[in-house]
C-alpha cells in the first residue's frame, strides 16, 4: 500500500443513538441471589432524566469515520429510511469526509434507531429499533463499481445471503476483507466458517472465536483461528486483546485506565483503528497500540463517534509483550 492513500470502504448498519443520562432511576440494582445487575424501571412511573445526547452510530459508520479522522479515504455501504434519522446519518458522515454514494434506501423500513440509558458505571440498556440496518437486499451490496482496496465487514444482521455476494465480489476483484462478525452471523456457524477463506483479517471476542475454533486462552483460540484467516484477533474486554498474523504474536492489556462514561462503539473503533493502520503497512504491534487507544478514548465520551482519534494523536506505551 505503500505510495498511495488506502481506500476502505465499510459495510453494514447505521443508527440515530439517542442517549439518556444523569438520572437517578438509571442506577444499577443488584440481585444477589441471581448474580445479575439490573436496571430497574416501574411500570407506568415517569422517570426524570437530565441529560440527552443526540448521535449516530451503528459499527459501520463508526469505522467509516475512523478511517476518514486517520486520512484514509473512507467509504461507507448500507440502508437507511427515508427520514430524519437517516439523515442525520448523511450529515455526520458527510462532515467527516466519508464518502455516501453507496447508501441505499428501505422503501419498507425506517433507519435503525436506539435510545440507550446510561448507568453512572457506563453500561446501558440499550431500546433498539433495528429496520433498514437489518432488512438487506443483495442487491444494494454491488462491488461492481466500487474502486477500495480493503472491504471493513461489520454485522449484517445473519443475512448470509447477502455475506456471502459480498465476499465473493471482493475476492474476484482482489478486495481484502476485514470481518468482525456479531451473534446473528455465529448463530449461522457452518456458512460464517465457509466465508472465512475469503477474509483477511478477522476479528472477535473470546467468546465468539470459542464458538468459532476450539480452546479455551486467548493465545490458544488466536492460533486455532490460524486455519481460517492469516490475521486473527481475539479480544476480552479489560482482560486484554491477543493478535497473531502467524510470524507473531502480540498480548496487550488495557490502553489505559480510564473512566468509563460510555461503552457504546468501543469495539468498533478497536477494529477499525486496527485496520487504519494495518492498511498503511503498520506492524502488528503498533496496530494493536492504536486499536486499543482508540477504543479507550471511545468510551470516556457520550456517542460511538466522539472520541474516535484524529490523525497524528500522539499515543503512549501500554503493557503489551510481542
Amino acid at each position: 500500500m505503500s505510495g498511495k492513500t488506502p481506500k476502505l470502504l465499510a459495510i453494514g448498519a447505521a443508527v440515530q443513538d439517542v442517549f439518556l443520562s444523569h438520572s437517578d432511576e438509571f442506577k444499577p440494582v443488584t440481585d444477589v441471589a441471581a448474580h445479575e445487575t439490573f436496571m430497574q424501571l416501574d411500570l407506568g412511573a415517569k422517570a426524570d432524566v437530565n441529560n440527552i445526547d443526540f448521535s449516530t452510530g451503528g459499527g459501520a459508520t463508526n469505522a467509516a469515520v475512523t478511517f476518514a479522522r486517520q486520512g484514509l479515504h473512507s467509504h461507507f455501504m448500507g440502508t437507511i429510511g427515508h427520514d430524519p434519522a437517516g439523515q442525520a446519518v448523511l450529515v455526520d458522515l458527510d462532515n467527516e469526509g466519508v464518502d455516501t454514494t453507496h447508501v441505499s434506501y428501505s422503501e419498507t423500513y425506517n433507519t435503525g434507531y436506539s435510545v440507550l440509558l446510561l448507568a453512572p458505571s457506563g453500561e446501558r440498556t440499550i431500546l433498539t429499533y433495528r429496520g433498514a440496518s437489518t432488512h438487506y437486499d443483495a442487491k444494494n451490496f454491488d462491488l461492481r463499481e466500487v474502486d477500495v482496496d480493503w472491504l471493513y465487514v461489520s454485522s449484517m444482521a445473519g443475512n448470509m445471503e447477502t455475506l456471502h455476494t459480498i465476499f465473493t465480489q471482493a475476492k474476484q476483484r482482489d478486495i481484502k476483507i476485514f470481518f468482525n462478525p456479531g451473534k446473528a452471523e455465529l448463530a449461522h456457524i457452518d456458512k460464517l466458517k465457509s466465508l472465512l477463506e475469503d477474509v483477511e483479517v478477522l476479528s472477535v471476542n473470546k467468546e465468539e472465536m470459542q464458538q468459532i475454533v476450539e480452546g479455551s486462552e486467548l493465545d490458544e483460540l488466536a492460533r486455532h483461528a490460524m486455519n481460517y484467516v492469516p490475521v486473527a484477533i481475539v479480544s476480552d474486554g479489560p482482560n486484554g486483546v491477543v493478535a497473531t498474523d502467524g510470524k507473531t504474536i502480540v498480548r496487550a492489556g488495557m490502553y489505559q485506565d480510564v473512566p468509563v462514561i460510555d461503552r457504546t462503539g468501543a469495539g468498533d473503533a478497536f477494529g477499525s483503528g486496527f485496520l487504519s493502520q494495518w492498511v498503511q503497512d503498520k506492524s502488528l504491534k503498533d496496530s494493536i497500540i492504536f486499536a486499543s487507544a482508540n477504543s479507550t478514548s471511545v468510551v470516556t465520551k457520550i456517542g460511538a463517534k466522539t472520541g474516535i482519534l484524529h490523525k497524528n494523536t500522539k499515543l503512549h506505551d501500554m503493557p503489551l509483550s510481542e
